[in-house]
């Protein structure tokens, strides 16, 4: 793992030790480490949006359409093993 070192003003320190603190982080590290992962989630979600935003429309999801999926499950789920 690479290590990097950042400089905070006091009270953004104080509010990191606070946050490790009341919601059990271990380290600091912990608690940056989840706030990375947490905006490349939402980065991740967002270019997905954006994709889908860009693309082609598709057919209309209507009645007949969400009919049509039920019968796809219902025709693909398996009967329940008896005891």
């Amino acid at each position: 793992m690479s290590t990097m070192n950042i400089s905070l003003p006091e009270t953004m320190k104080s509010f990191v030790d606070e946050q490790v603190n009341q919601r059990g982080y271990g380290t600091s590290s912990e608690y940056v480490r989840e706030l990375i992962r947490k905006e490349q989630d939402r980065m991740h979600l967002r270019n997905l949006l954006l994709a889908g935003a860009a693309s082609a429309p598709a057919a209309s999801a209507d009645t007949s359409y969400f009919e049509g999926l039920r019968d796809r499950v219902r025709k693909g789920a398996k009967p329940a093993a008896k005891a």
